[in-house]
């Protein structure tokens, strides 16, 4: 009913097709929400990445074998691709806050799927951006998301727990090796008795090679979280 009363008085179109929108939810038709990709089974076990093929039991990747994330658990909601890409890059780049209840959505479906100690966390927190990043954007997009995601499940919200206090250069161009190197010692705990024996629940827009979150656990872990899990709303 909501959406109907809207359509009345504002046209819609949606973000994905840009089709007229008549009373459905949302930012997208349901043509285009079908499209979505979702992650699905079989992925790694630590970090969630799909993989190609079948798999008779528990599986690790190699990339988790090699570098040891410093999270527990992290999982993606869909795929970086299509609509789903467009609208994250939508909110990145183009302020598209509008587009936060339907990437919520797909963040929600996921963790309602997740094991009791990720639903169970003590805190939701977001990696951070670099201050100066942040002014020149407006926003962070994961702490957004965050927030967001945090009013949905009923867990506190601690955008604070970490703090970004070196710039870096952009990960989209580098290796999965130079993503390692370029985010390390980038981050810190400003407050380590916040996050002493925390459960906490780390929220990003897009995990490629998990270099940024694994990051963002291993400092928290190191000053005392008692573990760090990972949702993003996109896998790349």
């Amino acid at each position: 009913m909501k959406w109907a009363l809207l359509d009345m008085f504002f046209s819609r179109t949606c973000e994905g097709c840009g089709i007229a929108m008549t009373e459905e939810p949302g930012a997208l038709c349901w043509d285009c929400r079908a499209g979505v990709k979702t992650v699905q089974v079989p992925f790694c076990e630590r970090c969630g990445d799909p993989i190609a093929g079948e798999v008779s039991g528990p599986f690790e990747c190699a990339g988790c074998r090699a570098l040891q994330p410093g999270f527990d658990w992290a999982r993606s909601a869909v795929r970086y691709d299509g609509v789903a890409k467009d609208c994250l890059r939508r909110l990145k780049y183009n302020a598209g806050v509008w587009l936060l209840d339907d990437l919520v959505d797909w963040l929600v479906a996921l963790w309602r799927t997740c094991p009791q100690d990720v639903r169970s966390a003590d805190y939701v927190s977001a990696v951070p951006l670099y201050p100066k990043r942040q002014r020149d954007r407006g926003f962070n997009q994961s702490a957004l998301l965050g927030a967001r995601l945090s009013r949905r499940i009923g867990i506190p919200f601690r955008g604070w727990l970490l703090r970004r206090h070196k710039p870096t250069v952009t990960q989209t161009h580098l290796t999965a090796t130079q993503r390692v190197h370029n985010v390390h010692g980038v981050f810190s705990v400003p407050w380590p008795r916040a996050v002493h024996g925390a459960r906490i629940l780390l929220v990003d827009d897009v995990m490629t090679t998990g270099a940024t979150v694994s990051a963002c656990a291993r400092t928290l872990k190191n000053a005392g979280a008692a573990s760090v899990m990972a949702l993003t709303v996109a896998r790349g």
